[in-house]
């Protein structure tokens, strides 16, 4: 069985629940892609074995029809998982943070756990992580289309950098920036907040 959706229950009214939950669906994706890695590459060599879905294969079942979970479709699938969510939440969750989050403690007059500096390391990450998800977005592509070969060194060194990258990153805005952000803001920005990032993904809220 392939990784769920269902990470978060936070509505617009909680953005910042939200991110977080945008924030724990990213180190999932980021596993699968690696161990998506991992399958390709031992399919080339041992044939077919079944796809990883736990670290320690725990949750494998054979299909009435013979077909395990790892075949060619499980991977195509899982191929399919990850582009779809760096192609399109990830960008808007990027967006999320530089039009509400940072802007907020740059300009605010109360001394928080950092600086400017940290605040443009993050801004910084962002471009870098966009530079490594389109080198892993061909291969990814080819694994769905089931032409991939196993990964070069040069895609697994930058899934590896993606992957590592992402949980420094989220470390610092979980712990730090997040609460910073949260106590600076009064319950018609977190509103007004809510409101931007339903619209730029296409919702209407609130529905009434």
């Amino acid at each position: 069985m392939l990784l769920s959706d269902d990470l978060s229950a936070a509505g617009f009214d909680q953005p910042f629940e939200l991110l977080r939950g945008c924030h724990a669906r990213i180190t999932r994706m980021d596993a699968l892609l690696l161990r998506l890695i991992d399958h390709v590459a031992l399919k080339e060599t041992q044939g077919r074995p079944k796809f990883p879905c736990s670290p320690r294969g725990a949750g494998r079942r054979a299909d009435p029809g013979g077909a395990q979970e790892g075949t060619d479709a499980q991977a195509q699938q899982a191929a399919g998982k990850v582009l779809r969510y760096f192609d399109v939440a990830a960008p808007l969750h990027h967006e999320d943070e530089e039009l509400h989050v940072f802007p907020l403690l740059r300009v605010s007059a109360e001394e928080w756990d950092g600086d400017d500096a940290v605040l443009e390391t993050l801004e910084s990450d962002h471009r870098v992580l966009d530079v490594l998800w389109a080198e892993l977005r061909d291969w990814l592509l080819q694994v769905k289309a089931a032409q991939a070969l196993p990964a070069s060194a040069l895609i697994a060194n930058a899934a590896q950098r993606f992957s590592a990258l992402h949980a420094a990153h989220i470390a610092i805005e979980n712990t730090r920036i997040f609460p910073a952000a949260q106590a600076r803001m009064n319950t018609a920005q977190i509103t007004a907040m809510g409101q931007d990032m339903a619209a730029r993904r296409g919702v209407r809220w609130p529905s009434d």
